[in-house]
C-alpha cells in the first residue's frame, strides 16, 4: 500500500474501506455468500470473494450484500458461491474461480440469468 501523502487521500481511503465493509454487512435485494471454510480458502475462495467485491465496486451495484460462511460440506466443489436474488430460490455454484465469479456477477446478478453449467445440487 502506498504511503498516504495528504489528509484528503486518507479520507478517500477511509470512505472506500467503509463502502467495502458496508457491502458485506448491510441488507439488500441480492445476497451473495462465499464459502470460506479451510477447504474453500485452500481452493481459492479469497480470490473468488475479491472478484465478487471488485465487480460490485466496478459496476457500482447497490442492493447487493456479500457474506461469507464456513464449510458447507461439499469440499470437492470449492470454492462455492451462493446467490439469492429477490424472491427466487438460492442458486449454488461450484468450483468458482475468478473468471467464473465475474461471469456469475454479470450474467446472474446483473442480468438475472442463472449460469446453469456451474450450478450444483444441494440437499
Amino acid at each position: 500500500m502506498p504511503a498516504v501523502k495528504s489528509l484528503e487521500e486518507l479520507r478517500k481511503l477511509r470512505e472506500e474501506a467503509i463502502q467495502k465493509r458496508n457491502a458485506k454487512t448491510t441488507s439488500g435485494d441480492i445476497q451473495i455468500t462465499v464459502a470460506m471454510g479451510t477447504c474453500g480458502i485452500a481452493a481459492g475462495a479469497r480470490d473468488t470473494m475479491r472478484a465478487v467485491l471488485d465487480e460490485i465496486e466496478a459496476n457500482s451495484l447497490a442492493g447487493v450484500v456479500v457474506k461469507q460462511t464456513g464449510c458447507i460440506g461439499m469440499c470437492e466443489l470449492e470454492p462455492i458461491v451462493m446467490v439469492e436474488a429477490g424472491g427466487h430460490p438460492k442458486v449454488t455454484y461450484g468450483k468458482v474461480n475468478v473468471e467464473r465469479a465475474r461471469r456469475i456477477m454479470k450474467d446472474h446478478v446483473m442480468g438475472g440469468k442463472v449460469v446453469s453449467e456451474w450450478v450444483v445440487q444441494t440437499a
